[in-house]
C-alpha cells in the first residue's frame, strides 16, 4: 500500500516515523522545497510541486497511490484544496491531518486578524517594537510605500532562512528554527524591547513558548487566523490517529 504524506511539518516527519518501517507499506513524504536545508522524514522522499491539483491527481495514478495524507502547515491552505480537488479525480482516499489552533487564557492580550495586511494595520495603535513570527514570506505586508503608517516601527524578523525584499526598512533578522523554550523566548522579549508580537496561529508545541512569554509581560499579540480549508475532508488532530487511519486501510484491503 503506497501512502504519499503532503509534509514539511513537525507532524509530517513524526508520522512518516510512525509508518516507517512497515513492509506492509511504501511511504513517500512530499515537501514543498520553500526552506533550503529541511528537517527530511525517514522514507522516500520528494521536493518540488506538482504542478496544481491535475498534476497532483497525475502523480497519485502514476506512482500508484492508496492514501494521501495532507499533513502540510496549517497556513498552506492552497495545496490543501489540491489535494482535496486531486483526490477525488484520482479517487484516492484523502485524510487531513491538522495541529489544533492555539487557543487564548486569562492574561492574554490578543488582536486576532484575518491577514497580515490586518496585522499590519493593527500594529501602530499597539506598539513600535515588532516581533514578527509569521517567517520571511510575506513581509512586503509590512513594507513600501504604502505602508507609511509603519515607518516608526522597529521589527525583529525570525526565520529560518533568510528574507527577500520588500521588507521592513528598520528591521533586524534572526535565523533560528524552532523549538524554542520559555526561557528563550522571555530573554528574546527583554533584550529586544519587544512591545508586540505577530504570529500565524500555527498551533503546536514548537514555537508556543513565544506566547508564554507575552503573556507574562503584559505585551500584546497580534494573531492571523487560519485560512479556510477544503469542506468534507475527514480530519485528525495527531500523527498516531492518522496511523490509525492507515491501518484501517490496510486491514481494509486485506478483507
Amino acid at each position: 500500500m503506497h501512502v504519499l504524506i503532503l509534509g514539511g511539518t513537525t507532524e509530517g516527519r513524526r508520522l512518516a516515523g510512525l509508518l516507517a518501517g512497515d513492509e506492509s507499506l511504501r511511504v513517500t513524504s512530499s515537501l514543498a522545497g520553500r526552506v533550503a536545508a529541511p528537517r527530511l522524514p525517514p522514507g522516500e522522499v520528494r521536493v518540488g510541486g506538482f504542478g496544481g491539483a491535475e498534476g497532483l491527481a497525475a502523480w497519485l495514478a502514476e506512482h500508484h497511490v492508496d492514501a494521501l495524507i495532507d499533513a502540510t502547515h496549517p497556513f498552506a491552505g492552497t495545496i490543501s484544496f489540491n489535494a482535496a480537488k486531486a483526490a477525488a479525480t484520482a479517487h484516492v482516499p484523502l485524510l487531513a491531518l491538522r495541529r489544533p489552533g492555539w487557543v487564548a487564557g486569562a492574561g492574554d492580550d490578543w488582536h486576532p486578524v484575518g491577514s497580515l495586511a490586518e496585522a499590519a494595520r493593527a500594529l501602530p495603535a499597539l506598539g513600535e517594537r515588532v516581533f514578527l513570527t509569521t517567517g520571511r514570506l510575506g513581509l512586503a505586508a509590512f513594507a513600501g510605500p504604502d505602508r507609511a503608517d509603519l515607518a516608526a516601527l522597529w521589527f525583529l524578523v525570525r526565520s529560518v532562512d533568510a528574507p527577500e525584499p520588500p521588507y521592513p526598512a528598520r528591521m533586524e533578522v534572526l535565523l533560528d528554527r524552532g523549538p524554542f523554550t520559555l526561557d528563550g523566548e522571555r530573554e528574546l522579549l527583554r533584550t529586544h524591547r519587544i512591545d508586540v508580537v505577530v504570529t500565524k496561529d500555527s498551533g503546536g508545541a514548537a514555537t508556543a513558548p513565544k506566547l508564554v512569554a507575552a503573556r507574562e509581560a503584559g505585551v500584546p499579540v497580534v494573531v492571523v487566523r487560519r485560512p479556510a480549508r477544503p469542506e468534507g475532508v475527514t480530519g485528525v488532530a495527531t500523527p498516531e490517529e492518522a496511523v490509525a487511519w492507515v491501518r484501517g486501510r490496510v486491514r481494509a484491503r486485506r478483507g
